[in-house]
């Protein structure tokens, strides 16, 4: 069987350089094509150099994608910048995987609103698949254009989508508290990810502003079927890769903690990459792969409900769960080249 043509489009980033990692080991595909404009001409394992003698093809400029015949196509560049991209192929062949969030949100003016940019391609808004594949695989196996979501809303959405679609709590009131590791900010330097400020530091960014909050809202919203509204708050983490979300939600039926683990057992029966935790659960536990797992807690003495989820935010968070997404719009199993092991410790 002929393997799929796959490219990467922006391969100098976190992102870039995990999807090489993980569809290295994918025995439906092969990559064709990894571009960037500001390393052309270099070898992928110059950018990257732990990819020395597993992965050294040359990086291509944009301007060669029609030369490649590609069946789909990944693409790890920067907000404002995948619009662009889209405007110009969507009318392609090949299908295309945004990691960036210029499609997540489902309205021009409140992407403006919180992204500070213009979105100048709307039309792609409407016709883009949110890929969330525990609660849209159907929709993701017909799509043309794939939003991956954002790291945070990964961790969230999970963790609180079985009580928002049973109305089991209070949709006006969810409190998300939210650890990233370092590898959320980016490759390039700022001063939010030096060394002198994460290390042997912590703190709450983005209170109140943060532009992942109306994309957990709007999917919660759409999951319920009510008017969602939560009080998200990040933290950067002195760590490398991980999050960690604990999520507060008052309940308005009478619950309990085995009616709670029975009922997201039952949710997430038919989602491969989703453990239910006895224990409480670490970013360690995450570490590398595609899991979200998830524990699950009720406080008798407060009455709210406390969930809890761990991803690795390059995996989960944005490459691994694009590969799922191909997985499902390409035909192949759902888990093909995402069986890695934690790394722990």
């Amino acid at each position: 069987m002929n393997k799929k043509k796959i490219g990467i489009i922006g391969a100098t980033g976190y992102t870039g350089s995990e999807l090489v990692r993980i569809l290295k080991n994918h025995s439906e595909v092969e990559i064709s094509l990894i571009t960037s404009e500001s390393r052309t001409g270099e070898k992928f394992s110059e950018v990257h150099p732990f990819f020395q003698g597993i992965e050294d093809q040359e990086l291509r400029s944009l301007k060669e994608i029609d030369n490649h015949a590609l069946d789909l196509v990944f693409l790890a560049l920067p907000h404002g910048v995948s619009m662009d991209f889209v405007k110009d192929n969507l009318h392609k062949s090949f299908k295309i995987i945004d990691l960036s969030g210029d499609f997540r949100i489902k309205s021009k003016e409140i992407y403006e609103e919180w992204y500070k940019m213009k979105h100048n391609y709307p039309e792609g808004i409407q016709q883009a698949t949110f890929g969330l594949p525990e609660l849209f695989s159907g929709e993701i196996k017909k799509a043309k254009l794939i939003a991956n979501p954002g790291c945070f809303p990964t961790s969230a959405i999970l963790a609180a989508a079985p009580l928002l679609k049973g109305k089991y709590v209070d949709a006006s009131s969810i409190i998300i508290d939210s650890k990233t590791g370092v590898t959320g900010a980016g490759v390039k330097a700022k001063a939010v990810n030096l060394y002198s400020n994460v290390n042997d530091n912590f703190l709450a960014y983005g209170i109140k502003t943060h532009r992942h909050t109306v994309e957990i809202e709007s999917i919660l919203t759409e999951i319920s079927g009510e008017d969602v509204t939560v009080q998200f708050t990040p933290h950067l983490l002195p760590v490398d890769r991980g999050i960690l979300s604990t999520i507060y939600l008052d309940p308005l039926k009478k619950v309990s903690k085995e009616s709670l683990v029975e009922l997201y057992e039952d949710f997430f029966s038919d989602a491969p990459f989703i453990r239910i935790r006895k224990q409480t659960c670490t970013i360690k536990d995450v570490r590398g792969t595609n899991y979200c797992d998830i524990n699950i807690n009720f406080d008798e003495r407060t009455n709210r409900i406390i969930i809890v989820s761990v991803i690795d935010n390059l995996v989960k968070g944005a490459s691994g769960q694009a590969v799922q997404n191909m997985n499902l719009l390409l035909g192949f199993d759902e888990k093909a080249g995402l069986n890695q092991i934690p790394v722990s410790p």
